[in-house]
């Protein structure tokens, strides 16, 4: 059983900076690329940003060069650094093993850019 565990969400005003941090239990986060994602209110998830157990990182258009995913293999853990937040960024944020055949999925983190 793989359990994924996001943090450091909150409130922010619009171009603030958040990281947010997701444990993985278990030996599948150092073999496997992980990505973060994010649900908008009435809105479908997304990939916000993605990195290979290689680190190599990929980045949706709307958020290249404000935010930064990286990764600790021996902590088990993802990092997503957001730089100039925007309202529209408001959701809750998900880590996850991109490989579609796991569904495993935390709880996530509420992220909310408002003034």
């Amino acid at each position: 059983q793989v359990q994924l565990v996001e943090s450091g969400g909150g409130l922010v005003q619009p171009g603030g900076s958040l990281r947010l941090s997701c444990v993985v239990s278990g030996s599948l986060f150092s073999i496997n690329d992980m990505g973060w994602y994010r649900r908008a209110p009435g809105k479908q998830r997304e990939l916000v940003a993605s990195i290979t157990r290689g680190g190599t990182t990929n980045y949706r258009n709307s958020v290249k060069g404000r935010f930064t995913i990286s990764r600790d293999n021996a902590k088990n853990t993802v990092y997503l650094q957001m730089n100039s937040l925007e309202p529209e960024e408001t959701a809750v944020y998900y880590c996850k093993l991109v490989p579609s055949k796991y569904l495993y999925w935390g709880q996530g983190t509420q992220v909310t850019v408002s003034s």
